[in-house]
């Protein structure tokens, strides 16, 4: 439980941070870097976090994440970056869900994150029951994943070129078609897997839109926006895992993906919200 707050003060703060150390231009570029870094970490981690607890201990697992995270301290203690600190209290959530545009991309992000957790969830048990696979299936799925989502990072550059806002509702439908697409291969070990690489890449794209529009709305709360963002992630961790079981169980995983393809659709038409012209008198 501890660690979990840790986590949810930790990410928001280090999404915030990359917006606001980004070059003019290139924001897109920097917080494709932060995350390419965190789904390395996932794919890295998970995988070897299991190698781990098998060749010595579940307890050394612990262990080596406490050395990560001493070391991450100590990076950060020798960095030259200021903090601009506030005076007054921290600003409520609450109020920061007033802040023109934020609800659209909450929902937005809502869908996304029930999209994906919904199809990831469910995934590894589909290659092994459904298709046969050993378990090892799915650590080349995590890797199929995480191929894809780095080498968007070299593309992000379209991102700054572009515009967030515009690239926002074309990166949702072509998460979209990508779950279409899974749904179609999902028979298909090799296809499948060639399918998780393009999600990979394609949800990189839908990721870095989505925390570049919220650090832009408000530059003065994008800690507390972030936050934000955090905490509805982990609900649609919730949702997605919770909501999708009886789904996969009575239908199947092409459903599934079915299912998620619509929530995208949701996320685009919310990402291409855009408030109605004030009334001139």
């Amino acid at each position: 439980a501890v660690a979990g707050i840790a986590a949810g003060v930790a990410m928001p703060a280090i999404y915030a941070s990359a917006a606001a150390i980004a070059p003019p231009g290139r924001e897109s570029g920097t917080i494709g870097v932060v995350l390419t870094g965190w789904t390395v970490s996932m794919v890295a981690g998970v995988s070897l976090s299991a190698v781990l607890a098998d060749l010595v201990h579940w307890r050394a697992v612990f262990a080596a994440v406490a050395v990560l995270s001493a070391i991450a301290l100590a990076a950060l203690s020798m960095t030259s970056l200021s903090d601009v600190r506030k005076s007054g209290p921290a600003p409520s959530p609450f109020v920061a869900l007033a802040i023109p545009g934020i609800v659209p991309l909450l929902i937005a992000c809502t869908a996304f994150m029930t999209a994906f957790y919904g199809v990831y969830g469910y995934l590894g048990d589909h290659l092994h029951q459904d298709l046969g696979e050993p378990v090892s299936a799915n650590a080349l799925a995590a890797l199929a994943y995480g191929a894809g989502f780095g080498a968007a990072a070299f593309l992000d550059g379209v991102i700054d070129r572009i515009g967030a806002r515009r690239v926002m509702p074309f990166a949702y439908l072509l998460v979209a078609v990508v779950y279409v697409a899974i749904a179609l291969a999902s028979s298909n070990f090799v296809l499948i897997l060639a399918m998780i690489a393009i999600w990979g890449l394609a949800n990189h794209f839908g990721l870095n839109v989505l925390v570049m529009r919220l650090t832009a709305l408000d530059p003065s709360r994008r800690g507390t926006i972030m936050g934000l963002n955090s905490s509805v992630t982990y609900l649609a961790v919730f949702i997605g895992t919770t909501s999708f079981g009886p789904l996969y169980s009575t239908f199947g995983f092409a459903i599934c993906a079915i299912v998620a393809a619509v929530l995208m659709l949701v996320a685009a038409a919310a990402g291409s919200w855009r408030p109605p012209p004030p009334i001139k008198p």
